[in-house]
């Protein structure tokens, strides 16, 4: 459903240009651990800055790669698992997590109904939240990170 990103080595002025953020980073989008992100360093905890780029990939895909009539909004990362590597003397994290979504026009909708129904009489607050619940898309999705630089 959702394509991979593709990198040709300019992965730090992609995030700077489309996120505004500027990452001591390196290598491709981590699909794969061939492909991993490279983190040289980092000012917050390993594993806080890899849920942050986690969530800016997953943004990137279901969001601002997309037509407008098929982006995601609502996007939420969690961490599953995480394996620890070591390769030709490089120490890889291999991190999956489960990402949910909402199509951004079925979150809106959902918002605003909310936001009119909320506190009235006759609004159906759990079968709200269940419609809510069933118009969820989970995926699971793998991060390589090639950490040696920041252990």
């Amino acid at each position: 459903m959702f394509e991979p990103l593709q990198c040709d080595n300019d992965l730090q002025d992609v995030i700077k240009t489309a996120l505004g953020t500027e990452l001591d980073i390196s290598g491709a989008w981590g699909y794969t651990q061939e492909l991993a992100t490279t983190l040289h360093s980092t000012e917050v905890p390993l594993v806080q800055f890899q849920h942050m780029f986690a969530s800016m990939r997953a943004y990137v895909e279901m969001n601002m790669t997309l037509p407008q009539e098929e982006r995601h909004g609502s996007i939420n990362v969690t961490e599953k698992s995480r394996l620890q590597k070591s390769l030709n003397g490089l120490i890889y994290d291999k991190v999956d997590y489960e990402v949910s979504s909402m199509k951004e026009e079925d979150y809106k909708a959902f918002i605003a109904a909310y936001k009119k129904g909320y506190g009235t009489e006759g609004f159906d607050m759990t079968k709200h939240f269940e419609e809510r619940k069933e118009a969820t898309h989970l995926r699971e999705v793998t991060h390589w990170f090639e950490v040696s630089q920041t252990i």
